[in-house]
């Protein structure tokens, strides 16, 4: 089957080389596929996440996402506007902005059209629930709502993948719940790959397949 995302032999660190975050990391994700990264904090799941997106540059190493070479910098931009949706933990929106304004922003970067981008703006608030709050600023609303507004933008480009770093991490039980149902309801309609970084072992346990990270290296992986 096709291959989403391929990583092999990757090496990462930061301060000079002194901190050695990613240690020859191997890993393949199947389009469609839905996995989840699991081990304690600080194991590399966030790095890992953020080399596959681009925003990280490893040491040494090859990163290949939907086909295209993680090397330059060109490269990693096309691929954060138009193929891959990025969910983050403490969702990264601006508070002085309308979550209609937010979500927006993936839209603008791409050169899309407002027009088109304003229906599906409609189409996705209105599947996650907050639509009837497109008009408030981000400072306005619950984490529940923030959090659901994050997923919205993250899916105004329809990438083929959606990276998510603890995405439920800073909810309560029965917002977590709702957010991750929200969630793969959403990837899997579209059949979109997902690669979630969690350290919670109920949602692992509902993705596709596991692979638990310690100490930078990759010691597992399960169905």
């Amino acid at each position: 089957m096709e291959q989403q995302v391929w990583v092999e032999n990757v090496w990462k660190s930061f301060d000079r080389g002194r901190i050695e975050v990613l240690k020859g990391v191997s890993l393949g994700v199947t389009k469609g596929e839905i996995i989840a990264l699991c081990g304690t904090s600080g194991c590399g799941k966030s790095t890992l996440l953020n080399v596959i997106s681009g925003l990280e540059e490893v040491d040494r190493g090859d990163v290949r996402v939907s086909g295209y070479n993680v090397v330059t910098e060109s490269t990693r931009i096309d691929l954060l506007r138009h193929h891959i949706g990025y969910v983050f933990q403490f969702h990264h929106l601006m508070s002085d902005l309308t979550l209609a304004e937010n979500c927006l922003v993936p839209l603008i970067a791409s050169g899309g059209r407002r027009s088109d981008g304003m229906v599906r703006l409609h189409e996705l608030a209105a599947a996650t629930g907050v639509e009837h709050r497109l008009d408030r600023r981000v400072r306005e609303l619950s984490g529940g709502e923030r959090q659901r507004g994050a997923i919205v933008r993250s899916l105004m480009n329809d990438p083929e993948l959606l990276l998510c770093d603890e995405p439920t991490g800073a909810l309560d039980e029965r917002n977590r719940e709702k957010v991750f149902d929200l969630l793969l309801d959403l990837v899997r309609a579209r059949g979109r790959t997902l690669v979630l970084a969690t350290h919670d072992p109920d949602l692992a346990s509902r993705c596709d397949r596991t692979v638990r990270m310690r100490d930078g290296r990759i010691e597992g992986d399960s169905n």
